[in-house]
């Protein structure tokens, strides 16, 4: 049995087929969210130790340690940065804009 083959066929970039880009190496891309363009990075899990943040799209804290992603309006300040899990963000268009919390909830 020949070893497989993992170069792509037809002589393409790898970095030119669709869905992969320069996000798969950390760096940040731009989507469009609420009418503007927000940055959107992944953060890696090991550099958030000691860290939580609570995620705007369930309003449940992503635990430290935790992939996740940071996204932020593309002509925002560091204080305009919000933690999401990936998940939350992917869903964002289908969630309701205003979020319930509990009474004995942190507001942060």
């Amino acid at each position: 049995m020949s070893p497989r083959n993992n170069r792509p066929r037809g002589g393409e970039n790898p970095d030119d087929r669709p869905g992969i880009g320069l996000d798969r190496f950390g760096l940040e891309r731009t989507e469009e969210y609420q009418g503007e363009d927000w940055k959107v990075r992944h953060v890696a899990g090991a550099s958030a130790v000691g860290k939580r943040y609570r995620c705007p799209g369930c309003d449940q804290e992503i635990p430290s340690g935790t992939p996740h992603l940071v996204a932020w309006p593309e002509y925002g300040g560091v204080d305009d940065r919000r933690h999401w899990h990936k998940a939350c963000w992917n869903a964002k268009d289908r969630r309701t804009t205003k979020v319930q919390r509990s009474r004995n909830a942190p507001k942060y």
